[in-house]
C-alpha cells in the first residue's frame, strides 16, 4: 500500500491495488510528507501505462505532471448542483440515492476534467450501519444523539457494508464505467477520532470539550468507541475498494484540535 500526505492532519490518500492493500505503510515518519517525483518529459513508462496519472503518482512513480483533484470537488459552486438541490433538498438524499450521487460526483469532473473523480458521500454515511443514526442539516451540519456512557455504546455493532450501504457500491461501480480510463475513482472514509467527535459531541463543535473530557476522565470508554469505529471503518473501506474505488481518501478533520502527543 502507498500513502500520499495531503495536509498535516486533515486527509491522507491510500492506494488500493487490491483488497489486502489497506494496511498502512510505516516507511515514513508520521510528520514527513511524501513527495512526488516530476518529470518534464514523459517517459515511455508514463505514456504507455494504462493506469491513471493519480494512481501512478500515489505509487511514487515518476510522472509527467502533478495530478489535480480536490478533496471536496462537488458542491454549491456548480450551478447544476444548485439546481439538483431543488429536487433533492437533503444531503442524505443526494448522497444515498445512487443515481443522484453519481451525477453529483460527475459534475465537477465534467466541468474541470480533474484527474480524480471523488464519490459524493459523507464521512458519517456508514454510521447507521453501526447502529448510530444521524441527520445532516443544511445549516447546522451533522447531528447525532450524543454517546457519553457505557450504556450508549451498547447499541453500536459491526457494520455489514453490503447491507447498510449498497448505494455506495452501486455509485462506485457506475462511476468506474462513466469516467475515462485516465481518471481515478476515489472513495473515502473518516478516521475514528473525527467520527468519535460527532458521536460524543452530538454535532460540530468549536472546542470539542466533551471528547477531550472523556479522554482524560474516561479513557477506556473513549477507546472502546474508537475501537468499534476502527473495526467498522476498515470493513467499510475494503467494501469501497471491492466496489471499484481505486484510491481511498481518509479524513481526520478534527485531529488538529489535539496535540501530536495527545493524538498519538
Amino acid at each position: 500500500s502507498f500513502k500520499m500526505k495531503l495536509t498535516s492532519t486533515v486527509a491522507t490518500l491510500w492506494l488500493a491495488s487490491h483488497t489486502m492493500a489497506f494496511t498502512p505503510s510505516s516507511t515514513l515518519p508520521a510528520n514527513t510528507p511524501r513527495t512526488t517525483t516530476l518529470s518534464s518529459t514523459p517517459t515511455p513508462e508514463t505514456t504507455t501505462t494504462q493506469e491513471p496519472l493519480l494512481i501512478r503518482a500515489a505509487k511514487g512513480e515518476t510522472v509527467e505532471r502533478t495530478p489535480v483533484w480536490m478533496m471536496r470537488q462537488a458542491g454549491r459552486h456548480i450551478a447544476e448542483y444548485r439546481d439538483l438541490c431543488k429536487k433533492y433538498p437533503t444531503f442524505r438524499e443526494r448522497s444515498e440515492i445512487p443515481e443522484v450521487a453519481v451525477e453529483v460526483s460527475l459534475q465537477p469532473w465534467r466541468n474541470y476534467q480533474t484527474d480524480g473523480c471523488i464519490l459524493f458521500s459523507d464521512i458519517l454515511t456508514p454510521l447507521p450501519g453501526m447502529g448510530v443514526e444521524f441527520d445532516i442539516g443544511e445549516k447546522v451540519g451533522p447531528v447525532v444523539e450524543p454517546m457519553r456512557c457505557w450504556d450508549d455504546i451498547k447499541k453500536m455493532h459491526m457494520i455489514d457494508p453490503s447491507t447498510a450501504t449498497p448505494f455506495v457500491a452501486e455509485a462506485l461501480r457506475t462511476l468506474r464505467s462513466e469516467v475515462t480510463p485516465s481518471t481515478a475513482v476515489l472513495g473515502f472514509i473518516g478516521c475514528p477520532y473525527t467520527l468519535a467527535t460527532y458521536l460524543i459531541e452530538g454535532k460540530t463543535s468549536k472546542e470539542y470539550l466533551e471528547i477531550k473530557k472523556m479522554a482524560f476522565n474516561e479513557p477506556k470508554l473513549l477507546h472502546a468507541i474508537l475501537s468499534n469505529l476502527a473495526e467498522s471503518l476498515g470493513q467499510y473501506a475494503l467494501f469501497q475498494i471491492e466496489s471499484g474505488a481505486q484510491l481511498i481518501q481518509i479524513f481526520d478533520s478534527w485531529a488538529g484540535h489535539l496535540s501530536a502527543r495527545d493524538y498519538n
